[in-house]
């Protein structure tokens, strides 16, 4: 079950970080509620998995799919640039990220 709460926590960060960014710095009301529900989720989520999980794993994987995920959001909906050099650096976290997860013993 950790392991699914921290999976929902991460998702969570995405959506978190990308009404922060849609808050205009917290000018607009909506969005930065918006923000502040899902970032408690996340938050609340992240220590639930860590009652089981060690503290290095269940961070990294949460920092981890909040990263990957934004930089998906960035490309698919906010035009960020899909360089070869950003696809491959967001390849290495993945990579670090199963890492963890096939040597966390959990």
């Amino acid at each position: 079950m950790a392991w699914l709460y921290l999976g929902v926590a991460g998702l969570l960060e995405v959506v978190w970080a990308t009404f922060m960014k849609e808050s205009a710095g917290f000018t607009k009301l909506v969005p930065t509620l918006l923000m502040a529900v899902a970032m408690f989720g996340s938050f609340w989520l992240l220590a639930a998995a860590m009652r089981t999980l060690p503290l290095g794993t269940a961070y990294a994987i949460w920092t981890g799919i909040g990263a990957i995920g934004a930089f998906v959001v960035g490309i698919l909906f906010m035009h960020e640039p899909a360089t070869a050099g950003r696809l491959v650096s967001a390849a290495l976290l993945v990579a670090g990220m199963v890492g963890l997860k096939l040597t966390s013993g959990h």
